[in-house]
């Protein structure tokens, strides 16, 4: 048995960081390891933060230690922080790191942790790069990793990233696991039923925050193109615009399919989740950037094919023609695909394969994984002792 630590987002935080951490921790301890999240006080000040709320607005997860420790903006808690976590000589602190606005405040907790000879720490990188990147991104980087002891990435461009920036630390690599914690799967019927939507239709998900890097722009001309014009198909939008939601109004105006367009603007919460994937028939990620996403293992969970662009780590994730179809970040190339999956009636096909696809990404490899690294940089440490 270990003694744990994961430091990121957990409750009463929201959205995919928080549920991929809390379901990490659950891993853990079915695995009988002793699990402890420290989450924040403070994430993001209220003028940084794009959306509505950061926060839950359900009960807290049973059975795990949330405690909410760290403020990303004080130094002075920074430092108490690492006191406090250091102090019970935990095996291994895992950090989640997705943006280097942490890394002051990551970095400086590591740096106090390690000074107790003992905790191994290990860091699950979603970006080393960021999407929207800003100045001081690579001078935060560099701080972090140096107490860094190893790295799990999950997808290729990111390990490629990391080996940049820290070339000479272990780096494993293991897929985002599954997302199984938004409920089972529903009826067809069910969702539709639940969400009010009319069953004559079939319906395309474009799901999670709206960012100008995730495309939904490409996939709103998509939709005006004539071959999908012509088909009975809506796509349901289901989250927050983390953007100026007004050049996308402004598009579905001038394309003219306004009346092609469900807007469910809000972040969804992890109840609902799973009615929107079982409502429709195919997920589609346009993305002009990625790593990794979280929604593709939500679609996975759901048994949903998928139309994704050949950005980042997508592409490992999705087998073209297989579980989806992956295409480049054109509005043609995805009407294309949209327009093929409908036509040929591709539905039963995918969804067979994506039940065999899916047995990839459990999160017993994820912990796996963690627990190989692990092993494998505390040997060194314990041999560098003798």
């Amino acid at each position: 048995m270990k003694k744990i630590v994961i430091i990121g987002t957990a409750y009463p935080y929201r959205g995919g960081l928080a549920a991929y951490n809390e379901r990490l921790a659950v891993e853990f301890k079915n695995n009988g390891d002793e699990v402890t999240i420290h989450t924040f006080k403070l994430q993001y000040p209220g003028f940084l933060f794009p959306g509505k709320s950061q926060f839950a607005s359900w009960d807290a997860p049973e059975n795990l230690s949330i405690k909410r420790t760290i403020n990303s903006v004080n130094p002075f808690n920074w430092i108490r922080s690492g006191y406090l976590i250091k102090k019970p000589n935990p095996d291994l602190v895992i950090f989640r790191y997705w943006i280097p606005f942490m890394a002051p405040c990551f970095g400086t907790i590591a740096r106090i942790i390690k000074r107790n000879k003992k905790t191994r720490i290990i860091t699950i990188v979603d970006n080393m790069i960021p999407h929207e990147k800003r100045p001081g991104d690579k001078l935060f980087n560099r701080y972090f990793v140096k107490p860094i002891d190893a790295y799990v990435a999950m997808s290729k461009p990111v390990l490629e990233d990391i080996r940049k920036i820290d070339p000479k630390k272990p780096i494993a690599l293991s897929p985002h696991p599954l997302f199984d914690n938004f409920g089972d799967i529903l009826s067809k019927e069910d969702a539709l039923s639940k969400l009010g939507l009319d069953d004559k239709y079939r319906y395309i998900l474009f799901f999670g925050f709206i960012r100008d890097y995730k495309g939904f722009d490409l996939l709103l001309k998509a939709m005006a193109e004539k071959k999908v014009k012509d088909l009975p198909v809506k796509v349901l939008v289901a989250g927050e615009f983390y953007t100026n939601p007004d050049p996308y109004y402004d598009l579905i105006e001038q394309l003219q399919i306004r009346d092609r367009i469900i807007l469910k603007a809000d972040f969804i919460p992890d109840n609902e989740v799973g009615n929107y994937f079982c409502a429709s028939d195919l997920v589609v990620q346009p993305y002009k950037s990625a790593t990794q996403s979280g929604v593709t293992q939500i679609a996975y969970h759901f048994n949903k094919p998928m139309v994704v662009t050949d950005v980042g780590g997508l592409a490992e994730i999705v087998p073209d023609g297989k579980v989806g179809y992956v295409v480049q970040p054109d509005p043609a190339a995805i009407a294309n695909a949209i327009h093929t999956f409908f036509k040929e009636n591709r539905a039963k096909d995918f969804i067979e394969n994506i039940k065999n696809e899916k047995k990839k990404f459990s999160w017993s490899r994820m912990v796996e994984t963690i627990n190989t690294i692990f092993e494998s940089i505390n040997n060194q440490h314990n041999n560098k002792k003798c």
